[in-house]
């Protein structure tokens, strides 16, 4: 084999049988119009978390259908439930409630864990 000076950096394909689908299925049990999320930003746009920290609703919801719960653990804490979102939503989507089942959803499948 040539050495070109250069490495190969690792796949950046997604494994999808490797995801964790729990909490993207509790929530669309719980709440079907999260189906429905065009990830169009209204939402990201107009937080008022996401003007004063790092979070991102459309990051949240990209992490969930990942089934990255870690990161999800770490972002869900930042939204202050305002409730803007859910106005600005043209889709219609509780985004509110989402936030709830999410932080929910966590609690119940750590609890799993654990077990």
């Amino acid at each position: 084999m040539r050495n070109f000076g250069f490495s190969t950096t690792k796949s950046r394909t997604i494994d999808y049988g490797d995801i964790d689908r729990r909490l993207i299925s509790y929530i669309l049990e719980n709440e079907p119009t999260f189906n429905a999320c065009l990830s169009c930003g209204s939402c990201t746009a107009i937080c008022s978390a996401g003007n004063l920290t790092s979070f991102n609703i459309r990051k949240l919801s990209l992490q969930i259908r990942l089934g990255d719960l870690e990161k999800t653990h770490e972002e869900i804490d930042k939204c202050m439930l305002c409730g803007k979102c859910l106005l600005e939503c043209p889709r219609g989507i509780n985004t509110r409630n989402v936030v709830m089942l999410i932080k929910k959803g966590l609690t119940i499948f750590e609890i799993k864990d654990k077990a």
